[in-house]
This record gives structure tokens, C-alpha cells and sequence, in this order.
């Protein structure tokens, strides 16, 4: 197996007890009751003693998952997955020194270099000299806000304000002066990030406690950002799959949890490229959750498309209409708004996940799921009347129950074909997936995995059914983009989808029906002695030649008959109907 490397905690908490007042403040509202919770705090802990339980619990979860003894981790998930895997180029064994990094790394990795100069964390000063007139001068409070974190973490002397935040703060640890390059060097995951953006952490952290499914549709915090990583690794298909630099395109995706730069691209680390719809694009994209295409195709989409150019996306979210012009929604407006909060928890109004199951459109009319509707109807009455919002909603919950009805009428077709035994290779050629993957017809895996009849192209088409087709539909529908939902994919695939499937059951079903006949002829055939048989099939031969004599001579008669007729008109001559010809 590649080594592993695990990071320590980088927060010395003995001297959290000895600093004044600072050490004690009243937990942001952003952060969720459901997550002080579960950590056992109350909102008058401080933010050292909330950053430790986060840093604990994440430490803790973010594991190779329950079916790590069937896949072997790769180089490059040492990039994917820092915590478990980073190891620093061991031939760089040196010591260096905080201002050695930029004078180094200009000549060799230049872009990065470029993009933190550009960064916030390199202006410090510049930020708090803004106006503040200026649509930043909202960083200046975040930048208090950071430097009261560190402090209550003792790692800020309480006269001290930071200069700028450097590489060795974020590759070595917050506010080091030197390291060795061999030993000491990480790759910053989401506790590194949290250390200063303690609030950030615990809203992006909190999707594991807020979203609790009423009737255990998914698992706790399923499907989050909190815990996309832990998603990854714990399906069965992508630990199975012996072609690793594939499962790596699924792990390059699902590292949100991991570390932030998914959303916040190192170095530069820029608001602006991440209020952005192109920022969500390089995940949500696809067959299975397209929402880039349905977003950019809507009203919305072509809104932002045309005038999003005159947008002032410096200006943060709660202050995106009213100050920064925006006139439609982008995907961090709608995901990161809850009930007139902005936070990282964007997941707070998710009603129908990252699936519509059976179970959810059972249940759709519970309070869990009422409650989220209305926190969805109220975001849109930040542009749209209520009447609009609800009646939207309405309908889009309708639209995703016929889709999900399309789905379970095809899922019974494809289950009977297996139980039967019916579908192609079944009896002779359809072996077991690989480990740890169940057997069962149309699973997740016949999109990724094929050996002999296993998957056949019903497995195929409806694991294409429920697992991208009706994903395409609902987020057509959630995102308002109607051919999204109708004509150019979703309805209009699903209904291909299942005419494949139910005429590819009649099919199966004609060969099963003549097969059966066959061997109940050859059965009734071996039940007679040989001269029975003998007198049967010469019985058989001699009426079959005898009908196929007389069929050949009717045939024969016909043809001389129609031959004399023809030759008969055609002496006579065509016929004058008026000015017009007409040849028979």
C-alpha cells in the first residue's frame, strides 16, 4: 500500500486556558444548534474549544472507509486526500525559513507565487486600508475575526495583528518561523483551513448534523460536502474497481471534505471565482448531476450569462442584490442562503438529494420535508412573489414523483427479469461482480464494470434510468431549465429508457416461451420407442411435403395465370382516360 502520513494537530490547546477575555466568545448563529450538539457545546463555548471538538471529529471520520481492504490508494491521492496520504519530496531535506519560500518557489513554481500575491492573504494591510465605501471592506472584520481565533488558540500575542498569512503558515503550521522541508511539510486539509476560519469550518462541517433524514432515505450528513469523501470511498463499485487512475476522476470530485481548494482554487483562494457559477462547473456537470448545464441554461443562467458582467461579485452574498447589482441567483446565492443567513452549510433546504428515491416522494408531505420548502420558497421571494414560489415548488415535487414512478414501474420490470433468470447469459455466462459489490440486475456497477453477460444492456440502460436520466430530469426541474426536464433529456430519456426495457422483456420472454416448448417437444419425443419416432418424424416429413408440393403448385398456377393475363393487356395496348395516361 502507498505510506501514509498523518498530520498532527497543529493547535497547542495548553495555552488555550491562560489568555484573557478573548478566549471566550458567543458561537456565531451560522453555526447550527444541531452541530454544538453534537460536539457537547454550548454557544457560549470559545471558538478554541469549537475549533478542537471540529478538528477531533474530523480527524476521527475521515477514514479509508469500510471497504478499504479491497483498494489500494494511489500517488496521486496523496493530493486528493492530504490527511491520509500527503508525504513531503523526502529529497528536500532542509531546513528553511519563512521568507525562503517565495524567494525559492518564484523560480520553480511560478504561477503560485503569482496567484498568492494576488491573494487576500498577502494584502493584509491593503484590506484594512480599504474605504470603507469599498465592497471588501467586509474582509476587514474577517480578518478581526481571524486574528481573535488564533488568539484564543494562543498562538496570537493579544497586541499583535497578523502582517500577512504566508506559506509556511498553511504548509507548516500558523505563525511558524521555520521547518524542515522533508518532515515538516503538509498539504492543508480542512482542519488546516479552519484553524484561522473557524467559523467557515464549523457551517461547512455542520451538513453532518443538519441533515438527518426523517425516514433514514440516507445516511447522516448524505449527500453533503461534509462527507463526499467518506461517500466515495464507501461505494462498493469504486472500491471494487481494479483500475484505480479511473476511480481517481470520482475521488477528484469527491474531496470536499478533504480540503477546501475544491471551491477556493490555491493559491489566490479568490471570492470572487468562487460566488461564481463556473466555480461549481467542474463537479456539477454530467449525466448524474448536471446542474451547471440546467442552471446556465435557465432564466436564471442566461440572466447571469448576459449582465452578470455589471455584477459586483467583491460584494458578499447578503449583500449581492442590494449593493452588488445582481439581478438573478447564482448557485452560491440560492445553496448558501438559509432563512436571510449566508453560511458553508449548502444543504440546509436539500429536500430530494442527490437521488430521488421512492421514499422521499412517499414522505414529501412530512414536516422535515415541509419545513425545507418553505425555507426554499422563501430564498426565491428574494426576486419572486410567494404565490410564484410556492406554486413553482408544487410543481416541480409533481414533475419528480412522475419521474420517480417511471423508474419503479421499470425497476419491477428489470427485478422479475432476473428473478426469472431471463435476462441474456443469465444460466450460462453472467458471473458475480467483483468484490465487495452485491449481485443484483441493474446496479451501479454495470456502468463502470463488464465481464461476459454481466451487465446486459437492460442492467446498463436502467442503471443509466435511475442513476443519471432521473437525476437529469429532477435537476432540470429544480433549476428551471424546462428542456432539461422534458424533451432534450430527462422525461424524454426515461421514456426511452423504459420502452427499451419492457420491449426487451416481451423479447426474452417470446425466446424463454419457445425454448420452453422446445424441450417439452423433446421431452415428449423421448418418451416413445424408436421405431414411434422414426414413424413420427417420417409421418411428420412426408404431410410437410406433400403440403409444401401443393403450395408450390397453387404458387406456380398463379403466376402462369398472371403471366397470360399481362401479356394479354399489354397486346391491347393502354388505356385513354380523358387527356390523362395511366398504364396498368
Amino acid at each position: 500500500m502507498f505510506a501514509s502520513f498523518r498530520i498532527p494537530n497543529v493547535a497547542v490547546f495548553v495555552l488555550m486556558l491562560s489568555v484573557g477575555s478573548n478566549a471566550v466568545a458567543s458561537i456565531w448563529n451560522t453555526v447550527p444548534d444541531e452541530t454544538l450538539d453534537a460536539l457537547e457545546l454550548t454557544r457560549d463555548a470559545s471558538t478554541a474549544e469549537l475549533y478542537q471538538a471540529l478538528s477531533n471529529r474530523y480527524t476521527s471520520n475521515l477514514t479509508e472507509g469500510k471497504y478499504a481492504e479491497w483498494w489500494e490508494p494511489i500517488p496521486m491521492d496523496m493530493y486528493m486526500a492530504p490527511t491520509l496520504y500527503y508525504e513531503p519530496p523526502a529529497s528536500l531535506d532542509m531546513e528553511v525559513e519563512r521568507g525562503q519560500c517565495v524567494q525559492c518557489h518564484e523560480g520553480l513554481t511560478h504561477g503560485w507565487v503569482k496567484s498568492w500575491e494576488k491573494s487576500a492573504h498577502a494584502n493584509l494591510d491593503e484590506i484594512r486600508e480599504l474605504s470603507n465605501d469599498d465592497s471588501r471592506a467586509y474582509k476587514k472584520d474577517m480578518i478581526v475575526e481571524v486574528e481573535e481565533n488564533l488568539r484564543a488558540q494562543g498562538l496570537l500575542a493579544a497586541d499583535e495583528n497578523l502582517s500577512e498569512v504566508s506559506c509556511i503558515d498553511c504548509h507548516m503550521g500558523v505563525r511558524e518561523d521555520r521547518g524542515n522541508h522533508a518532515t515538516a511539510l503538509r498539504m492543508p486539509d480542512r482542519a488546516a483551513c479552519g484553524q484561522c476560519h473557524v467559523k467557515q469550518f464549523a457551517e461547512a462541517e455542520s451538513e453532518r448534523d443538519t441533515q438527518k433524514w426523517p425516514q433514514d432515505q440516507w445516511a447522516d450528513g448524505h449527500p453533503s460536502h461534509a462527507v463526499d469523501f467518506i461517500a466515495n470511498v464507501e461505494l462498493a463499485t469504486w472500491a471494487a474497481m481494479p483500475q484505480r487512475e479511473v476511480a481517481a476522476s470520482c475521488t477528484m470530485c469527491h474531496n470536499n471534505q478533504t480540503k477546501c481548494d475544491t471551491c477556493h482554487t490555491r493559491h489566490e483562494f479568490s471570492t470572487v471565482e468562487a460566488r461564481k457559477p463556473e466555480a461549481c462547473a467542474t463537479c456539477h456537470n454530467g449525466v448524474d448531476h448536471n446542474e451547471f448545464e440546467q442552471y446556465m441554461f435557465s432564466k436564471h443562467g442566461t440572466v447571469y450569462q448576459t449582465l452578470g458582467h455589471e455584477w459586483d461579485f467583491d460584494a458578499p452574498l447578503s449583500t449581492a442584490i442590494s449593493e452588488g447589482g445582481m439581478t438573478a441567483p447564482t448557485c452560491a446565492f440560492c445553496h448558501f442562503e438559509y432563512k436571510g443567513e449566508f453560511s458553508h452549510n449548502v444543504t440546509r433546504k436539500v429536500r430530494w438529494g442527490f437521488l430521488p428515491f421512492k421514499n422521499i416522494a412517499d414522505n414529501i408531505d412530512h414536516e422535515w420535508f415541509a419545513e425545507r420548502k418553505d425555507a426554499w420558497a422563501r430564498t426565491c421571494q428574494n426576486c419572486h412573489s410567494g404565490r410564484f414560489a410556492e406554486t413553482y415548488l408544487a410543481m416541480m415535487d409533481e414533475g419528480i414523483k412522475s419521474g420517480v414512478e417511471l423508474v419503479e414501474e421499470t425497476r419491477a420490470v428489470v427485478e422479475s427479469l432476473y428473478e426469472e433468470e431471463l435476462l441474456v447469459g443469465q444460466k450460462t455466462n453472467r458471473p458475480d461482480p467483483a468484490a465487495p459489490i452485491e449481485p443484483g440486475p441493474g446496479a451501479f456497477s454495470s456502468l463502470f464494470m463488464s465481464e461476459g453477460n454481466n451487465p446486459t444492456m437492460v442492467d446498463r440502460v436502467f442503471a443509466e434510468m435511475w442513476e443519471q436520466h432521473i437525476a437529469r430530469f429532477m435537476k432540470g426541474l429544480e433549476h428551471v431549465n424546462p428542456g432539461g426536464w422534458t424533451y432534450s433529456h430527462g422525461w424524454s430519456d426515461l421514456i426511452r429508457d423504459k420502452t427499451f426495457i419492457n420491449e426487451e422483456a416481451t423479447r426474452l420472454r417470446h425466446a424463454a416461451d419457445i425454448e420452453k416448448r422446445i424441450e417439452t417437444l423433446e421431452g415428449a419425443s423421448s418418451a416413445t420407442g424408436y421405431n414411434n419416432r422414426l414413424h413420427d418424424v417420417t409421418a411428420t416429413s412426408s404431410d410437410y411435403t406433400f403440403r409444401l408440393g401443393a403450395g408450390l403448385g397453387i404458387l406456380g398456377g398463379g403466376l402462369l395465370l398472371g403471366g397470360l393475363f399481362s401479356w394479354s393487356r399489354a397486346r391491347r395496348g393502354p388505356r385513354s382516360t380523358g387527356s390523362a395516361r395511366e398504364t396498368y
